[in-house]
């Protein structure tokens, strides 16, 4: 298989998520088709030549209008982010290769229910399966169990409520894990799975210590290992 090829990518939306977190839109004419669970890698050039390169879910549902839509997190140390956060601006293009990535990733002829487990920004890859659902597949069931620190720090909460309200067979949790909080555990995984039933397919994504708490939660509640996909990010 010959390497994926960089692409030029052109900002053509910029909004507001949450505080720490924008969204981007990106028109780029991919050589393959995105599938939901995907990611792209985007690199930077300085003038001197030196470049920064990082790897960014896609939170849009795949589509043929050429437009890709990332959730972008400004960390501080961050070179990519900081330059999305502080600097970038619509007309600007950047260097995208992808998409990148084969197992963590859902098609409609998949099927359900679909049992979806997020933390933090790991909920982005998640909103893409969501997306791609409500058009492809809206009588698939799926139960999306979503973790932060504070509600103000949940991503597309606005969206994920309205979808619980106009989408029948959709479902999700908000776990706060803040003061008076919880971090996951057997009795939240129960929860999940009384009001979806047995899922066929699982998707964590988070942290490698969240990812590693869910997935052991689910092999213990009797979930088989082979129907639950992990992806995680940091150290």
């Amino acid at each position: 298989m010959k390497p994926l090829p960089w692409l030029d990518a052109t900002i053509v939306g910029i909004g507001q998520v949450i505080p720490r977190v924008k969204c981007f839109r990106l028109a780029v004419t991919l050589d393959r088709p995105a599938l939901a669970g995907q990611h792209v890698d985007i690199r930077l050039t300085a003038p001197d030549g030196y470049q920064a390169q990082r790897s960014y879910s896609i939170a849009s549902a795949p589509s043929p209008d050429g437009i890709v839509e990332l959730m972008v997190e400004g960390l501080p140390e961050g070179e990519v982010s900081g330059f999305f956060d502080g600097v970038a601006e619509v007309g600007d293009t950047v260097a995208l290769r992808g998409p990148i990535g084969g197992a963590f990733v859902w098609r409609p002829e998949d099927g359900g229910p679909l049992l979806l487990i997020g933390g933090g920004s790991g909920v982005v890859p998640l909103l893409a399966m969501l997306r791609h659902r409500a058009i492809a597949a809206p009588d698939v069931p799926v139960l999306l169990v979503y973790s932060v620190r504070e509600a103000a720090e949940a991503i597309a909460r606005d969206e994920l409520d309205r979808r619980r309200r106009d989408e029948p067979g959709f479902d999700w949790i908000l776990n706060l894990t803040g003061e008076g909080g919880r971090r996951i555990d057997a009795a939240l995984i129960g929860q999940a799975l009384e009001r979806l039933g047995r899922p066929r397919h699982t998707f964590i994504c988070g942290a490698n210590p969240f990812v590693n708490t869910a997935a052991d939660l689910l092999v213990d509640a009797g979930l088989a290992p082979g129907t639950i996909r992990t992806e995680r990010f940091g150290g």
